[in-house]
């Protein structure tokens, strides 16, 4: 934890008294949108009930003990990052079936009370800081056991509790599919920077806010390019405030039965994506300035599937001889 990059109480207070420069907020901005462009590649983790059911969402679960993981090996998890030479992880930390994968003091519907009973989010975070990873968070802005699936005072708290308790966030994946969570989305990148002013947010769809642009199940692309989005195009298309662009998919190709994002069905053990067209994604990444999330789902015991791991492995070691070619054809250039 000895990196954070939270801001003091009293500067902040100072900084409310004084008139905001835009200029000089742009320019923080790009600075920090160049960071986060230099990231350029994650691991997306989703590990939540959707692990044990097979499906994508899962509704009607009444009781924690669902999650029936018999472990958590955040270091495997961080090793493999490390391996495939990614960056940073993007853990789930709460899909629409409200299921926290923290330790928060909003509702008793959290993994401290399943069976595993530890807080993955702090664990994570811990791997991550041992192997020099950064970390960012998904968060489903509404969720299954609201009313109406809003609660804006809810969703306020448990954002507080992530930007509080779990170190420097680099930016936050808002999934829209459930609704705002009866919070706006501008209002939410302002509640967050309350307490990471460098955090960006991004939202997969509806109003568009904040600096980063979501795509879910898209492509590399310049930002402001709407076909390389799905879910976002008119946001892309017309939305100025765009900086950088983050695009997602899963390691899992399409199948019959069974999750896509989570782990699917231990029949389907040997699908996966082949190294190349990750590898080729890698790259399209590198030349628009985005950040690539590859999704990965751990199995029932906590870890990352064997195919996972060897393909990328296989990844990692493209992505490094392509930095080297990279290298000598800069030096042999002058």
């Amino acid at each position: 934890m000895g990196r954070l990059r939270f801001y003091p109480v009293a500067l902040l207070i100072v900084a409310a008294a004084i008139p905001i420069d835009v200029h000089a907020q742009a320019s923080t901005d790009e600075i920090r949108a160049k960071e986060l462009s230099n990231l350029r590649f994650g691991m997306f983790i989703c590990w939540s009930f959707s692990t044990f059911s097979g499906e994508e969402w899962t509704r009607g679960v009444e009781d924690v003990s669902f999650f029936k993981a018999t472990g958590c090996d955040t270091d495997q998890w961080c090793e493999t990052a490390k391996a495939a030479e990614m960056n940073y992880i993007l853990f789930l930390t709460k899909h629409h079936d409200g299921f926290c994968l923290w330790d928060t003091k909003t509702t008793e519907w959290k993994v401290t009370n399943s069976p595993l009973g530890i807080d993955v989010l702090a664990k994570l975070r811990a791997s991550c800081d041992k192997y020099g990873l950064r970390l960012a968070l998904y968060f489903s802005e509404g969720d299954w056991t609201w009313p109406e699936m809003k609660n804006p005072e809810l969703k306020k708290a448990q954002l507080e509790e992530l930007c509080t308790q779990y170190g420097p966030i680099e930016f936050f994946w808002m999934d829209h599919a459930q609704t705002d969570g009866g919070l706006d989305h501008q209002s939410t990148v302002e509640w967050v920077h309350r307490f990471q002013p460098g955090c960006f947010v991004g939202f997969n769809h509806g109003e568009p806010a904040g600096r980063l642009a979501l795509r879910e199940r898209g492509m590399p692309g310049p930002v402001g390019d709407p076909n390389a989005s799905q879910y976002n195009k008119d946001g892309e298309a017309n939305y100025d405030g765009y900086l950088v662009a983050e695009f997602t998919y899963p390691i899992l190709p399409e199948h019959e039965g069974g999750a896509q994002w989570f782990y699917s069905l231990p029949q389907h053990d040997g699908l996966c994506h082949p190294p190349e067209k990750i590898f080729e994604d890698y790259v399209g990444a590198a030349k628009y300035g985005n950040l690539f999330s590859l999704d990965v789902g751990p199995d029932y015991a906590g870890r990352l599937r064997d195919i996972d791991v060897n393909t990328l492995e296989q990844v990692g070691n493209m992505v490094r001889d392509w930095k080297l070619n990279a290298a000598r054809a800069s030096g042999e250039g002058g």
